[in-house]
């Protein structure tokens, strides 16, 4: 499994309650880009959007910026900040708009991988800290830093 990209600030801005993994519909060029590294999930978010003649809503991947394929050719109206459609099994959605509806959860993207040669997206559903929890986040890693340093003279 390589890792393409990862949402640091995820991690510390959201306590991540429950994470998921969803494949994502990409156009050929995108997936090339994202195999040689260049995606972006800095500012991403995923959401349920309600689409006419469907029960359930979809869960798109909004503002994650994949570039251009550098060696594509001419692609025609290509949006690198487009919102591309999240495939996850609809008793995961049901799952997720229960989990949802609670009162500041939202759906925060962590992770891009490959599995078994497909791309897929990590995301979880996150709480929003409050400044106090990422001040004490930041003593935390501080203080593992300092055993470590430690634990290395010795």
């Amino acid at each position: 499994m390589k890792i393409y990209s990862e949402n640091k600030k995820a991690r510390f801005d959201y306590e991540i309650l429950a994470s998921y993994e969803a494949g994502i519909v990409l156009y050929g060029n995108e997936v090339k880009s994202i195999k040689t590294g260049h995606i972006s999930l800095k500012g991403s978010f995923v959401t349920l959007k309600q689409m006419q003649n469907k029960t359930l809503p979809e869960l798109y991947l909004i503002n994650c910026y994949i570039p251009l394929y550098k060696y594509a050719g001419k692609v025609n109206n290509y949006d690198p900040e487009r919102s591309r459609k999240l495939l996850i099994k609809s008793s995961e959605i049901k799952q997720l708009i229960g989990k949802i509806q609670e009162k500041g959860l939202t759906l925060v993207p962590i992770k891009v991988y490959n599995k078994n040669k497909l791309i897929k997206l990590n995301f979880g559903i996150g709480k929003g800290k409050k400044k106090i929890d990422k001040r004490e986040t930041i003593k935390k890693r501080e203080t593992d830093r300092k055993l470590q340093r430690i634990k290395k003279q010795y």
